[in-house]
């Protein structure tokens, strides 16, 4: 179960990106076979089958550069396995990575988009040590293989980070991360990994608690860490549970918020919400028809018109806090997160966001009723939260769990 978000109330223009656990969403593309990467780079191109030889069970070997942009050639490696699985009726795909070496235990998640209208992809990483979503890289295939980039911060300086897919071929590919630190001019390679059929269907990782954690981004490659400890907080990475599984909802919502509107209207559909790293993170994907609307992105716009959804949930055992974002079908991007806990029995997130020309307070919460009988609101607030106005309230009744 979820709610939404203004950003997708708005234009698709303004929605923002943020993300990356090899969730592959492949906005707007129809379950294929596992297919070779396009070749051209032509805009017109439908990309959105670039990664379909991804799927499926893999052994990775894994070398590790510990210091770039030092001169150091001290590398480490690890040994472990990447399953990847379309979800979202085949618009999307979940990549989970574990693996072990000298440093310990390394789980990951990838969230890969696929923008439609620009015909590129944007991939976020998250680890289950922090929860914290990476800098989306974006980038495209051309001649058979994959190059995405981003800017980061390494050691206080701003670099480039260059991801490249190589060598693909049915029962192998390979992985490498790069880093510049003169505009792209030169770059050096610091994380390589080499990719081997395993099972051409996903497994179910163990999802091991980890004893340390080591995650492809400048900013762990660097060793700082991205929160402290929150120490003698209450564990709530299994705050979720009772949203596990199939459910019923009737939404309704406000049409026109903070316009004074007290017009309204309904649909109704069904939400499923699936358990990642044995539950520190999870996916609902939500399927909605309604018979009125307001025509805005993501909402139905004419009588029974359609509305898909996803939300990724992460859980930061650091700070005791999950984050949720949010993506619709027809937009390539995730949304800015939503942050927050559960307090008895009740969780509430909050985020702030543009909404028409203003900057406004956008709040959740989430409250499961009976075992078989759940609620959650969304609400605005236009005035730093002194006042609230809820304009989208879902009831949810449990199908299968």
């Amino acid at each position: 179960m979820t709610g939404m978000k203004p950003s997708l109330l708005r234009s698709a223009s303004s929605l923002r990106r943020s993300a990356f656990v090899l969730i592959i969403l492949l906005i707007s593309a129809t379950p294929g076979t596992r297919a070779t990467p396009g070749t051209r780079a032509d805009p017109a191109r439908d990309g959105s089958h670039d990664f379909d030889f991804g799927v499926g069970t893999w052994k990775t070997h894994i070398r590790r550069l510990l210091h770039p942009l030092t001169g150091s050639n001290d590398w480490t490696t690890l040994d472990g396995t990447v399953v990847t699985r379309k979800i979202w009726k085949g618009r999307a795909q979940l990549e989970e990575i574990e693996a072990d070496g000298p440093n310990g235990h390394f789980e990951g998640l990838n969230l890969f988009l696929y923008n439609p209208q620009a015909h590129q992809w944007s991939l976020t990483w998250s680890s289950s040590s922090d929860g914290i979503l990476g800098i989306p890289t974006i980038g495209e295939f051309k001649n058979g293989r994959a190059e995405i980039f981003d800017q980061e911060t390494l050691n206080g300086k701003t670099i480039l980070a260059r991801g490249i897919w190589s060598e693909i071929k049915a029962k192998t590919h390979r992985f490498e991360q790069a880093y510049s630190d003169d505009g792209g001019k030169t770059w050096e390679t610091n994380f390589i990994a080499e990719k081997t059929l395993e099972n051409p269907e996903p497994i179910i990782l163990s999802s091991a608690v980890m004893t340390s954690a080591t995650t492809p981004t400048a900013a762990t490659t660097a060793g700082t860490a991205t929160g402290a400890a929150a120490a003698g907080l209450r564990d709530g990475q299994h705050d979720f549970d009772f949203d596990f599984g199939t459910w019923n909802m009737h939404i309704r919502r406000l049409r026109h918020p903070l316009t004074d509107s007290s017009s309204w209207f309904e649909m109704n559909g069904t939400t499923t919400v699936s358990k990642v790293w044995g539950g520190k993170a999870n996916i609902a994907e939500v399927e909605a028809d309604g018979t009125d609307g307001s025509g805005r992105p993501g909402a139905p716009s004419a009588p029974s018109a359609h509305l898909e959804l996803l939300a990724l949930r992460l859980y930061n055992p650091q700070a005791h806090q999950w984050s949720i974002s949010f993506a619709t079908s027809n937009v390539g991007t995730l949304s800015v997160p939503c942050i927050g806990e559960f307090h008895n029995g009740i969780g509430e997130f909050i985020d702030q966001e543009p909404y028409g020309d203003r900057t406004i307070l956008v709040h959740f919460n989430f409250q499961s009723l009976t075992a078989d009988k759940a609620h959650s609101e969304q609400a605005f607030s236009n005035d730093g939260g002194k006042t609230w106005e809820t304009n989208w309230i879902n009831e949810y009744t449990r199908v299968s769990h």
